[in-house]
């Protein structure tokens, strides 16, 4: 087979009276590839190796008819866009919204001319190049977009990084807070999807942003002095009180940087993230001292990784704490601290928090953590 005759389309026709596949034949073997048969079964054994562009069916035919053929090609995934003309010598009006209605692009009735049998032909594979080319264009502006999205995310991320590198850079006392706090987040939220807890909520977030924007929980903390962010000793009630805002100067950041940007996906979990995370249960959080449900989810989730973070981590006014004695102090915070429900998934994931704190701990922490004193 040549060049040319590699690159013209092909046709297969499909008709049990020899002399009308001759004559079909001897009109489009000029202009196509073209296979002859002789009944459905032989086109079904046919299409098993070669796939045609197009398909002249006749209806009646023994058997397999025109109209069970076309209906099985098209429960055939690999088969069903193969466009197919019926050739009929059926002109009633029935029989043509019949087989139009089963999924023929048309309807041709015998005797037919060779011009307009080629026309109506040539057409139609037209329309199919043209449908595919279309599609091809989707295809590629769809990637297009996806790599596009891509670079917007991995730039945003890119941000966040950058401004929690800084945030812990000032904090001296948190080394690796801010990735513990995200590999907590992330098991407890699994664990959640997994257990069905809080279900319909926690399905609606997208985890590539969720996870992420975890990481601006403290971002208020830029706004404290340096004398009270790296105070070596507890903090006095004014000075604490001072450290508070950082839950505000967060929100207020957070809050400056939507208004540059129309992508708030991740914004809006990390200003739950910074606005919340420092409330309790029970009521007696800061800043706005809600309780119960009232605490956007994302704060409910935090204020455990959170504390159990700052639990056993060394600070210049404590040594770090236990493993087994942070985990009880969490357990001891339920329907006070600590949303109930968030504690009993803590309870099947408290081995993991274990082992995320074993593997990701700060070079400057002590390795008394599984340690009982």
């Amino acid at each position: 087979m040549d060049a040319k005759t590699q690159l013209r389309h092909t046709v297969a026709i499909v008709d049990d009276n020899v002399t009308n596949l001759k004559i079909a034949r001897a009109m489009l073997s000029e202009h196509y590839n073209t296979y002859a048969l002789p009944s459905a079964q032989v086109m079904f054994d046919l299409l098993q190796k070669v796939t045609p562009d197009l398909i002249l069916l006749d209806i009646e035919m023994p058997e397999i008819n025109g109209y069970e053929a076309i209906s099985k090609l098209k429960t055939d995934a690999r088969l069903c866009r193969i466009p197919v003309i019926f050739l009929t010598s059926r002109n009633d009006e029935g029989s043509e919204l019949e087989g139009l209605s089963l999924g023929a692009i048309d309807y041709v009735t015998k005797p037919f001319s060779a011009a307009l049998l080629l026309k109506r032909i040539k057409n139609h594979l037209l329309i199919v190049a043209q449908e595919k080319e279309l599609e091809d264009y989707n295809k590629n502006l769809t990637a297009m977009v996806d790599q596009k999205t891509k670079k917007i995310a991995d730039l945003q991320f890119g941000i966040l990084n950058v401004i929690a590198e800084l945030v812990e850079f000032r904090d001296k006392k948190t080394g690796g807070h801010i990735e513990r706090t995200q590999l907590y987040l992330n098991l407890l939220v699994e664990q959640m999807l997994a257990d069905g807890i809080y279900h319909d909520e926690v399905s609606s977030w997208d985890l590539t942003f969720l996870i992420p924007s975890a990481q601006l929980h403290d971002v208020g903390k830029i706004a404290i002095s340096d004398a009270i962010l790296n105070k070596p000793g507890k903090l006095t009630n004014e000075e604490f009180t001072i450290m508070k805002t950082h839950v505000d100067r967060g929100v207020e950041a957070i809050e400056r940087i939507e208004k540059e940007t129309q992508e708030h996906s991740f914004l809006g979990h990390a200003k739950c993230f910074a606005g919340y995370h420092h409330e309790k249960w029970d009521g007696s959080g800061y800043p706005h001292g809600l309780a119960g449900k009232d605490i956007p989810l994302q704060g409910r989730l935090m204020a455990v990784s959170d504390v159990y973070d700052a639990l056993i981590s060394a600070r210049p006014y404590k040594d770090p704490m236990p493993l087994d004695m942070a985990k009880s102090i969490i357990l001891e915070g339920e329907g006070k601290h600590f949303d109930p429900a968030v504690i009993d998934v803590f309870r099947r994931v408290a081995d993991g928090f274990e082992k995320i704190a074993m593997d990701h701990r700060s070079q400057n922490d002590p390795f008394k953590w599984r340690e009982q004193p």
